[in-house]
């Protein structure tokens, strides 16, 4: 089982897609191939005139939280690039523990 992954607090993410670029060009995936990919709820009325957009970014099973960043002791590059600062890199405990604090995050780790 992994000891590391990442808690990503969907919460505040703008959808600017910087975590997308950053991990296509950190590890030259192709045109529809992803490592994280940001993905968009809505628009949906949630009161008359007023509407929620969500965006999620998701790791795929084509994320291995950069490795080789890692073993270098630098951040995963989407980590490292996102702009609204929702994502955390460290041990899944002490992610587990952070993740109890708030109920809009997702706790990944790679298989």
């Amino acid at each position: 089982m992994p000891s590391n992954g990442l808690l990503i607090d969907y919460d505040y993410c703008t959808g600017c897609l910087s975590c997308e670029i950053a991990c296509k060009q950190e590890h030259n995936l192709p045109v529809g191939k992803w490592g994280i990919k940001v993905l968009e709820f809505g628009p949906m009325e949630v009161k008359p005139d007023r509407y929620l957009i969500s965006y999620i970014p998701y790791p795929t099973d084509l994320c291995n939280l950069c490795e080789e960043r890692v073993r270098k002791g630098k951040p995963p590059s989407c980590v490292q690039h996102c702009q609204a600062k929702v994502m955390k890199f460290g041990a899944l405990d002490d992610l587990a523990a952070d993740l109890k604090k708030k109920p809009k995050m997702l706790l990944w780790a790679p298989r």
